[in-house]
């Protein structure tokens, strides 16, 4: 293996900060990355156009399975609503506690494509199939279904709690993009079937649901998919300026002490390290041997 990571394992108040602090500059700059909607409507319709022209268009079917199937429509709003903001934290929770040496590589993957996932939302502004006009056939199954849920007729957010987030970042889906993260987690470290089989079951559940609750067009969650792989590819060299950044300003902290008292000096037979007091009958306690 080239690279080799730093192998402590993380103080888990540390982590905690560290995500809390992204998440929140996420939410502050998804929140702040609001486009024109009119500029967001005409990047969502041509979305659309382009899924039409090349057969991908698997949104309308699903929107309207779920939106005459309330069996069906009602649990992906549940799922579309929570799983996103649980799962996800679980497995890291979990990586942390049973998988200390790989977690650190998974959570910058995690973190570096989630800023990924911002840049998108700031460059491209894209009205969600929900939000486009009626005329365009789609049905806002979380509005439809709101009184079950917690959540209004503004996304997932609490009700009175949709100006708190944007409508309008549905390029890439992070809601697939984290699915996916969670996927590969569950697929590398778990250790039973079912835990590989969740693996592969909950990044595919996930994309049907934002597709058909109407969240979501197929391309987001192809570039939710592809936010992921950049991400991955960026993850180790990113540890390896992290891990140069602490050597270089940190010392103290990345420096390893040594178990040996003697910091890896040697000596021969007879000789004594400065300052060793011997037992032996007859010498000098008082006496300092050579410096080795």
């Amino acid at each position: 293996m080239p690279y080799t990571a730093t192998r402590h394992r993380p103080r888990w108040w540390t982590e905690l900060m560290l995500i809390a602090v992204v998440y929140a500059a996420y939410s502050a700059g998804r929140l702040l990355a609001r486009g024109n909607v009119s500029t967001a409507v005409e990047h969502g319709t041509a979305i659309l156009r382009a899924e039409k022209a090349l057969l991908l268009n698997a949104e309308h079917p699903l929107n309207r399975l779920f939106t005459k199937t309330p069996a069906l429509g009602i649990p992906a709003d549940f799922a579309y609503a929570s799983l996103h903001y649980l799962v996800t934290p679980a497995i890291l929770v979990w990586l942390f506690r049973r998988h200390p040496v790989r977690y650190r590589a998974a959570r910058t993957w995690l973190l570096l494509s989630t800023f990924l996932g911002l840049a998108g939302f700031t460059l491209l502004p894209t009205c969600p199939p929900r939000l486009l006009d009626a005329g365009h056939g789609f049905v806002d199954t979380m509005a439809q279904y709101s009184s079950y849920g917690w959540w209004g007729g503004e996304a997932s957010a609490p009700r009175g709690m949709g100006a708190m987030t944007n409508q309008y970042a549905a390029m890439p889906s992070l809601h697939v993009g984290w699915a996916l993260w969670c996927g590969v987690m569950l697929w590398r470290h778990g250790r039973t079937p079912l835990m590989r089989t969740l693996g592969v079951a909950y990044p595919l559940l996930t994309t049907l649901v934002v597709m058909g609750t109407a969240n979501h067009y197929f391309l987001d969650a192809v570039a939710g998919a592809a936010v992921m792989g950049i991400g991955a590819l960026l993850t180790r060299p990113a540890l390896r300026l992290a891990d140069r950044m602490r050597t270089r300003f940190l010392p103290a902290a990345s420096a390893v002490k040594s178990p040996i008292v003697s910091a890896g000096c040697e000596t021969s037979a007879g000789e004594r390290i400065p300052g060793q007091r011997t037992t032996s009958a007859g010498a000098d306690d008082s006496t300092p041997a050579a410096a080795c």
